[in-house]
């Protein structure tokens, strides 16, 4: 004791190390530790805020295994093909020939680069194969990958009849199917991903599906203003401005319904690409309802909706890396579905 003073703190020019007692003042810092007398309520709480963590700092649950870009494009190309069928039926029995033909080609070019990305994500195309040798309803990749072996064939027919003008009835019955199945295909990759245990894809089921329509819709206009003539891009207008405020006000529903979860789209990569997408998404709407006969401003107006389309897909895919990685995401809302019950 001969170079230490004992004070009422304690020990003065000391460490507490780990002889310290959780809620007394050692004089190192402000007075924030010492009960507070003379107030009404008694001592002030000293337990801090509620950490979430798991055994050696690991994520409860796994992280996705999937990679950027291969997935979000396979999301969002298969949405831009399915609606671009739907697209391209409609135009053909109103008599917009450019129009349907258009929206053919753009239908085969996407799921010709979706599949690319998923066969190039999987890391063999015989991985693709294996998953046909069975068909599991319950399952929606089995599902999926069925449709998709439906559907690419019948849009690829209806194209190369639109391109070289052979085949016209093989190519009207081609375009029916796929406008039949294109629905499916531009919907489906919304209920793989919510069939997850990532946080902020599971809790959007509800919504999801309709998140992704709208958009795949929004995308398929986008490209109907730029590549059809004036002359037939009246509907689109309206479509484009209708899906593309559809696709803003969904997410957005989707996002607030969600609660906690919700937060990891506002957080990252996942907060980036959302604003973008929202930006372009906003603007593409409102050009497409003001565009009129200027070519121009439809042709960026379309543009805009493809690139808010595709800025959304990744939006969504980079927030389940955000969920998943923090377990206050899978804790805490289990937590509260738990008290609900009880409760209830």
């Amino acid at each position: 004791m001969s170079q230490n003073e004992v004070t009422r703190d304690g020990l003065e020019h000391t460490a507490p190390g780990r002889e310290a007692t959780v809620g007394v003042n050692t004089g190192a810092g402000e007075d924030v530790a010492r009960p507070r007398k003379g107030r009404r309520g008694g001592e002030q709480p000293m337990v801090p805020e509620a950490q979430f963590s798991s055994y050696y700092d690991k994520a409860i649950i796994n992280s996705p295994v999937w990679e950027a870009p291969d997935i979000p494009g396979y999301l969002f190309l298969g949405g831009l093909a399915g609606a671009s069928s739907v697209l391209a039926a409609g135009a053909q029995l109103t008599s917009r020939p450019a129009l349907a033909r258009a929206a053919k080609l753009a239908a085969t070019g996407a799921v010709s680069l979706s599949f690319a990305a998923l066969v190039h994500d999987l890391g063999r195309p015989a991985r693709f194969a294996n998953m046909l040798r069975t068909f599991k309803p319950t399952s929606p990749m089995s599902v999926g990958s069925w449709l998709l072996s439906a559907y690419a064939p019948a849009a690829m027919v209806a194209s190369l009849s639109a391109a070289t003008g052979r085949a016209r009835r093989l190519g009207n019955l081609a375009t029916a199917g796929a406008a039949a199945v294109g629905p499916l295909v531009a919907t489906y990759t919304a209920a793989l991903i919510t069939n997850t245990a990532v946080p902020s894809w599971h809790d959007g089921y509800r919504e999801m599906p309709f998140v992704f329509a709208a958009s795949a819709m929004s995308a398929a206009a986008g490209v109907g203003l730029i590549a059809a003539p004036s002359e037939e891009v009246a509907p689109l207008r309206r479509l484009g401005a209708a899906s593309g405020a559809a696709e803003v006000a969904l997410t957005k529903v989707m996002e607030k319904r969600m609660g906690l979860v919700g937060e990891a789209y506002e957080l990252g990569k996942a907060r980036r690409y959302g604003r973008l997408a929202l930006g372009l998404t906003s603007l593409g709407a409102a050009g497409a309802a003001l565009c009129g006969h200027r070519r121009w401003l439809a042709q960026l107006s379309g543009a805009a909706l493809v690139a808010g389309s595709a800025l959304e897909r990744f939006a969504i895919f980079e927030s389940g890396f955000v969920s998943a990685e923090d377990p206050k995401y899978t804790v805490v809302p289990q937590r509260m579905r738990r008290a609900a019950r009880t409760a209830g």
